[in-house]
């Protein structure tokens, strides 16, 4: 199919070009997307969460810029039941849940400068902690205190806009008790600060050991995609499926396909950032159950009603307000054991 007779599909990624969203890019380059007569081009993102509001102020008020609105996009399923929840309009509907646990979490210093060590939730009280602004970690601070007791008045948050590879050493030297992020966020970020082994420098309380009714990234469509071009959707998934299944296959070769797109990128800490999602994020029991893409209702109500609940919102969403499998290639052929888990 030539260039011209393409289908062209602008997406929102979750953040900027990273490790976990490698197999988008070998989907790319092994011509997955060109056999289903699409061209997608990638707008790197700043949070997960805002992936959300993103879609749908483009969408609202068609200022995308060159080539249009976002299509599709890439983001934090918990930020779009806020959205539904609090009634704002032109909400995208996720279509493949891609993890089946959330990787929230709060990073905290094995060995404080402080002498006292935090390994539980409790241990946060009174404690300064950072996060980027809307990180979706803090953004769901107020469900993790509810599910643990903590008070979430007894602890200090300072945002910073400094990159996660600059936050992580200021945390080692005491500026902060704890950081909010993804784990293998920040277990990468910690890497390309120059720590060689993270973990034994930097204790995770981590978000689905506390709040296991969270789930984390998902696939969004637009309504108008959903209705107008159904067909258009199933290539995108059948499509980004196959790049899955190849980077589950070979990790390596999924970081080499993201380098040939961002140049310069850190090979080691992308790897250890996909590999760790796919271990963490991705390959939990119900990815063995239901395959990676789907999700299970009455879990996804649950998390409904904790975000609804504590943040005392207007509407109570039901599972089909937010994700639809209908578009998701059949089970036989999607991933349904990751990478061996650490």
């Amino acid at each position: 199919m030539t260039g011209s007779n393409l289908r062209r599909l602008r997406m929102q990624l979750n953040t900027f070009y990273s490790g976990p969203q490698a197999w988008f890019f070998l989907a790319d380059e092994r011509g997955y997307l060109l056999d289903e007569g699409l061209a997608i081009s990638f707008t790197e993102g700043d949070t997960a969460a805002n992936t959300i509001p993103k879609m749908a102020h483009r969408r609202a008020n068609g200022d995308g810029g060159d080539g249009g609105d976002f299509d599709i996009g890439y983001g934090d399923l918990n930020a779009l039941i806020e959205h539904v929840a609090l009634g704002k309009p032109n909400a995208p509907l996720a279509v493949f849940a891609a993890y089946n646990a959330s990787p929230y979490t709060i990073a905290v210093p094995l060995r404080p400068k402080s002498g006292t060590a935090i390994v539980a939730a409790a241990d946060l009280a009174g404690k300064r902690l950072v996060a980027h602004p809307n990180d979706a970690a803090l953004n769901l601070f107020a469900e993790f205190c509810a599910k643990t007791g903590l008070d979430p008045a007894s602890v200090q948050v300072e945002l910073s806009s400094a990159p996660h590879s600059e936050i992580v050493p200021r945390l080692l030297a005491g500026q902060w008790d704890g950081m909010f992020g993804f784990v293998n966020t920040v277990i990468a970020a910690s890497i390309d600060a120059g720590l060689h082994a993270p973990r034994e420098q930097l204790c995770f309380i981590e978000y689905h050991n506390h709040v296991p009714e969270l789930y984390g990234m998902a696939l969004l469509a637009t309504r108008e995609l959903l209705r107008d071009e159904p067909q258009t959707l199933q290539a995108v998934l059948r499509a980004l499926n196959r790049g899955l299944m190849d980077t589950v296959a070979d990790p390596e070769a999924a970081i080499h396909a993201l380098i040939k797109r961002k140049p310069g990128i850190h090979f080691e800490s992308n790897l250890r950032r996909l590999q760790g999602t796919l271990a963490l994020e991705m390959g939990r029991a119900e990815g063995a159950r239901l395959g990676i893409g789907d999700l299970d209702d009455a879990r996804l109500q649950r998390g409904i009603d904790l975000i609804v609940n504590t943040k005392k919102m207007p509407h109570r969403p039901s599972p089909g307000d937010l994700f639809s499998r209908a578009w998701l290639p059949p089970l036989a052929e999607r991933a349904r054991h990751l990478y061996p888990p650490r």
